[in-house]
């Protein structure tokens, strides 16, 4: 290890401290009122940060956003030790297990010489596991689009004007559009309702 890098094992028992404390009763409302699914938002804005961060960041930027993600991970794991189920040290050691089992090319004796072979190896690991796997999550307008367009394919498309007036001319379409889906994130606020995440669940009973 560099001289110049800290140990991060008492710097993150430091963390897990501070986050334990931030929940406890006495700990901050805001922390202490928190759920899963509360904190899901938060989880996804962080991370398209972080990924922003490390295309064209700073180091300093990187590591401010990488903090934040790591934050959302230890209050999922810290909500699960209230609850008595698993920590950090569950999802760590499920980790490490998982990686070892997957890359058998170094912790075991099967071969594999080029990223495109790990990568058909990891794969075929994966679907041995028998875990059911999930879809991939896209972003919910990038979704809704795609629903949209087979919709209209199938001769059912989404009906337009039931909650949105459009005027019979649109000068400029693409501020219209803006305006409009500012005006359902707005609602959507105040009507305490997430719309990614919503969009995301309404899309999924559709697809099943």
């Amino acid at each position: 290890m560099s001289a110049s890098l800290r140990d991060p094992l008492p710097a993150l028992a430091e963390l897990l401290g501070v986050v334990a404390r931030l929940r406890a009763p006495g700990g901050c409302p805001w922390d202490r009122a928190q759920t899963h699914q509360s904190l899901v938002p938060y989880l996804l804005e962080e991370a398209y940060e972080a990924a922003a961060a490390l295309s064209d960041g700073s180091p300093e930027e990187m590591r401010d956003e990488l903090g934040d993600v790591l934050l959302q991970v230890l209050l999922h794991a810290q909500i699960e030790v209230e609850a008595g189920r698993f920590g950090l040290g569950e999802v760590a050691a499920s980790l490490r297990e998982k990686l070892v089992r997957r890359h058998p090319h170094v912790f075991g004796e099967a071969q594999a010489g080029t990223a495109e072979e790990v990568r058909v190896q990891w794969e075929e690991l994966k679907g041995e596991e028998g875990r059911a796997a999930r879809a991939p999550v896209r972003p919910a307008l990038v979704a809704a689009a795609k629903y949209v367009e087979i919709r209209e394919a199938s001769g059912n498309p989404v009906p337009v004007g039931v909650h949105l007036r459009p005027p019979r001319t649109v000068p400029d379409p693409q501020r219209f559009v803006v305006e409009a889906l500012l005006e359902v994130v707005a609602l959507a606020r105040r009507l305490g309702c997430d719309p990614e995440l919503a969009l995301q669940r309404y899309l999924r009973r559709e697809h099943g």
